[in-house]
């Protein structure tokens, strides 16, 4: 016993209590029942114990945290791609709309052109424009500098302007 007992950590003994019985060779059977130390050495001991239950609990509440801001992240990059398809599917319909239109416009208006098809809804889309910006309460002013000629002019004009609010 005096020369295994002084080998062995504090926490081993106790664990190791039943297992040291068989090691004294000159004594049939040694009964441990119980281990008392200092105080002091409780204490220490439950210290140390309490430390690491802390440690780990704080580490495992950190792996929860990452877990959520993962998942979080995952939640929005996905947010953001199915709101992109969402714009792509809206503006390809507006797109074949707008091409239905023209076709159907200048099969039905003898005379007219595709060009000036799409002047007159370039038309339609600047007025839109004008009526969503001045009901806007965050916009304060938009200026599209135009001719008297609808045709070429104003088609330029509002690719002009696009192309500068796009450069903003």
């Amino acid at each position: 016993m005096r020369a295994q007992l002084p080998t062995l950590e504090l926490d081993a003994v106790f664990e190791a209590k039943e297992d040291l019985a068989p090691a004294v060779n000159q004594i049939l059977q040694t009964l441990i029942t119980d281990l008392d130390p200092d105080q002091r050495v409780k204490n220490a001991m439950n210290e140390i114990n309490s430390s690491k239950r802390l440690k780990f609990a704080v580490a495992e509440r950190a792996e929860g945290d990452k877990i959520l801001q993962v998942k979080s992240a995952e939640a929005e990059a996905e947010a953001k791609y199915l709101s992109g398809v969402g714009v792509a599917k809206q503006r390809k319909a507006i797109v074949d709309g707008l091409r239905t239109s023209i076709v159907e416009f200048s099969e039905n208006i003898e005379g007219s052109n595709t060009k000036e098809v799409m002047d007159l809804l370039l038309l339609t889309q600047y007025f839109d424009m004008i009526r969503d910006v001045g009901s806007a309460s965050h916009c304060r002013t938009t200026f599209v500098p135009t001719s008297r000629s609808l045709g070429d002019e104003l088609r330029g004009s509002l690719l002009q302007a696009d192309a500068a609010l796009k450069s903003h």
